[in-house]
């Protein structure tokens, strides 16, 4: 059983599955996917995503605006704290720093990002990180804002093993999505083989980001297997080792605080 520990359900393509919701998470399960964590990026979207998952308790929630939303609202600490008092709401985010397609005065993407850091300290709940071009600030707001008090996770891991320690010594959680599956992702594939059993999961930041074989494709929690598969065989284990440890290191992180 696989938990896929970040996709973004309310933008899947749901051609394959009649359009049907439903249809697709029968697929799901059918599929061995024992939970998803549904990530919050914008306010204005988060009302209708919140509505399509509450009928499914195989799905938790985060609430959050990405770093590279410039539109809509910008969430306050009150804001978010409002937002996630709900009892499918398990994490805040995604949330930090993003130099790849955000420029210019950043000062905004800090001060969001502090008041999500801030939110997830006052609800005792864990951290969703986004980082691009942006790791060592990243961690360095981390650590000045004492988010090691609730830790989290380096979602969509990109960096190298030096990073990968420092994120861990926060008592943040290591993610590896399809990326890992890729030729070129040799840094990625070390993380994968040295991260302790204990402080890894897995996800597929669906629709996004697809595994091989699914390269370009669109992405689905179903390819969470993937990952896992792939992870399997750098770390010389099976993947049902990786599906139970996986599932246990999500339980762990996200068990109410």
């Amino acid at each position: 059983m696989f938990i896929d520990s970040h996709c973004h359900l309310d933008r899947i393509d749901l051609a394959p599955y009649r359009h049907d919701f439903s249809l697709f998470m029968q697929t799901a399960r059918e599929q061995q996917i024992r939970h998803m964590l549904c990530i919050g990026i914008d306010l204005e979207s988060y009302a209708d995503m919140a509505a399509l998952v509450s009928p499914y308790q195989d799905i938790s929630l985060s609430v959050g605006v990405h770093p590279n939303v410039t539109e809509g609202r910008d969430p306050s600490v009150d804001e978010l704290l409002r937002l996630a008092d709900n009892d499918k709401v398990i994490a805040i985010g995604e949330t930090g720093l993003d130099y790849f397609r955000s420029s210019g005065d950043l000062a905004w993407q800090f001060r969001r990002f502090r008041n999500h850091i801030e939110a997830a300290k006052q609800l005792n709940k864990p951290l969703i990180i986004h980082t691009r071009e942006a790791g060592q600030d990243a961690l360095k707001v981390l650590a000045e804002q004492n988010a090691d008090r609730v830790g989290g996770v380096i979602h969509c891991f990109t960096e190298d093993w030096d990073y990968a320690q420092k994120a861990l010594d926060l008592n943040f959680y290591i993610s590896f999505s399809g990326i890992v599956t890729f030729k070129n992702a040799q840094a990625i594939k070390e993380v994968a083989q040295k991260v302790p059993a204990d402080r890894f999961l897995i996800e597929t930041d669906s629709p996004y980001l697809a595994p091989v074989p699914y390269r370009g494709k669109p992405n689905y929690p179903l390819y969470v297997r993937h990952v896992a598969e792939h992870i399997a065989e750098l770390r010389g284990t099976t993947i049902e080792e990786i599906a139970e440890l996986s599932t246990q290191n999500f339980k762990r992180l996200f068990a109410p605080h």
